[in-house]
């Protein structure tokens, strides 16, 4: 079911959000298909569960390559630097140039509990980052070098 988008200025989008730690009930499967639901219905790549009330550690993505159900992500290997515009579904109406680490290997869950890593660069990477930055409570207006608007020519937008 399509869920409202929590917009910058909500509390939820602020703070580290919980862990998962139980898997084998009906809510968890719930939550991942209401989430893709709302990242497909609102054009984006890649959706927290803040952003729609819940603050626990589940992300999905789509980059398109098919959809990815990552619970408990975390970060343990990044390498290189590059600068993109990013936005956020959170953040209507803005976009910003950010700085993150060129290549990501992220460790999470699946539906299931069962552990897995991904390994990432370009778009995928930096929205493994972006996404697990609002389980942190960050967003990436938090992290640009600069606002960048429609007339901006200095940056390519991925």
């Amino acid at each position: 079911m399509f869920k409202k988008l929590m917009t910058i200025g909500e509390p939820v989008l602020r703070g580290k959000c919980n862990p998962v730690t139980v898997f084998n009930n009906i809510r968890l499967p719930l939550i991942l298909r209401d989430m893709a639901e709302t990242m497909y219905r609102e054009g984006g790549v890649g959706l927290a569960a803040p952003q729609i009330g819940i603050k626990r550690r589940i992300v999905v993505i789509d980059v398109g390559e098919g959809l990815l159900e990552l619970i408990n992500p975390e970060i343990i290997m990044s390498d290189g630097e590059v600068g993109m515009v990013e936005g956020c579904l959170s953040v209507p109406g803005r976009r910003g140039f950010v700085v993150r680490p060129e290549k990501v290997t992220v460790k999470a869950q699946n539906r299931k509990g069962e552990s897995f890593s991904i390994q990432g660069d370009g778009l995928l990477a930096r929205c493994l980052q972006h996404e697990i930055d609002h389980l942190d409570g960050v967003l990436y207006v938090d992290k640009m070098d600069h606002e960048v608007f429609e007339d901006d020519e200095e940056v390519e937008e991925a």
